[in-house]
C-alpha cells in the first residue's frame, strides 16, 4: 500500500471529551453544573438526573454560547432540580441533629451519640451514629458507606443460598458499587456487581435484582429463555421492575446525597 493510500485509509484522530464545572446561582443557592465538551455531540443539551445537572456542548459551540443557554433555561433547570430534591427526599444528615436514615424502604429515626470511634448501628429506637468530637463530613461519608455495605452483604448472604442449587456455579465475586444507571451486572468471569442503592429500597426489589443477575449465569442475554429462568425463580419480577421505574431515580439520588 502506498504512503498516500495508507494515510487516506487510516482513521482520523478523535478529540477527547473535556469536562469541567460551571457554577450557576438559582434563587438563594449556587449549584455546580458538569460541563462536557463532547466531539460526538451534535447540539447543546442540558439534562438533570440523580447525579446533578449536566451541560453537553459540541466542539463547535463556544463557552459563551453554553453560558447563554444556561441563562435561557434557568427556569427549567430550577424546576428539574426541585423535582429531584422534593419532599420525597429525606433532609440531608447534619451531625448532632436528629434525622432520618433510609434503609430497606423505610426511614429510620437517626440520633447522635458522642463516642470515641465513629460507627453507625441499628437498635430498638432506630439508628444511632456514634460520633467523635473531631469527626468530619468525610468521616460521616465513610461511616455511612461502611454501614450500607454491611447491610447489603447481610441481605445477599440471606438470599443467595436459596438460589445457588439451581445454578451451574456461584458468582466468583460480588462487588458493591455506586452505579449511575444500572442496578447490577455480571461480568464474563462470573463476578457480579450490585448497586449500593439497592439496600435503600424495598427488599423484594433488591432480591429481584440479585435473581436477575444470577440468571445470567444460565443465559448471558435477555432472551425469552433468560426471562423464563427469572420467572421460575421469582414470579413477581414484573412488579419489582415497575418499582424501579417509579422509585429508582429517587433511590439513587438518596444514596448520592448520603455519600
Amino acid at each position: 500500500m502506498s504512503p498516500l493510500l495508507r494515510r487516506l485509509l487510516s482513521p482520523a484522530p478523535t478529540a477527547s471529551v473535556q469536562r469541567d464545572t460551571v457554577r450557576l446561582r438559582i434563587g438563594d443557592a449556587e449549584i455546580d453544573i458538569l460541563r462536557v465538551r463532547d466531539p460526538r455531540a451534535r447540539r447543546i443539551k442540558l439534562s438533570v438526573d440523580e447525579r446533578g445537572a449536566r451541560l453537553t456542548l459540541p466542539l463547535r459551540a463556544s463557552l459563551q454560547t453554553g453560558d447563554r443557554f444556561l441563562e435561557d433555561h434557568r427556569g427549567w433547570l430550577a424546576k428539574q432540580l426541585l423535582h429531584f430534591q422534593s419532599d420525597r427526599m429525606p433532609p440531608a444528615l447534619v451531625p448532632g441533629q436528629p434525622g432520618l436514615l433510609p434503609l430497606r424502604g423505610e426511614l429510620l429515626p437517626l440520633r447522635w451519640q458522642e463516642a470515641r470511634y465513629a460507627k453507625l448501628e441499628i437498635d430498638a429506637e432506630g439508628a444511632c451514629v456514634h460520633w467523635p468530637v473531631r469527626a468530619t463530613p468525610a468521616t460521616l461519608r465513610r461511616v455511612l458507606r461502611e454501614f450500607y455495605e454491611a447491610q447489603t452483604r447481610a441481605d445477599v448472604g440471606q438470599w443467595l443460598p436459596r438460589y445457588l442449587p439451581g445454578l451451574p456455579r456461584a458468582p466468583t465475586r460480588i462487588r458493591l458499587k455506586v452505579m449511575s444507571s444500572q442496578w447490577g451486572s455480571l461480568a464474563p468471569d462470573g463476578s457480579m456487581a450490585l448497586d449500593l442503592a439497592l439496600v435503600l429500597g424495598r427488599p423484594a426489589a433488591f432480591e429481584y435484582v440479585l435473581v436477575h443477575e444470577l440468571c445470567h449465569l444460565l443465559q448471558a442475554n435477555h432472551s425469552a429463555a433468560f426471562w423464563h429462568e427469572v420467572e421460575q425463580r421469582f414470579p413477581a419480577w414484573r412488579e419489582q421492575r415497575d418499582y424501579f421505574h417509579d422509585e429508582g431515580r429517587r433511590l439513587k439520588a438518596m444514596l448520592r446525597q448520603l455519600l
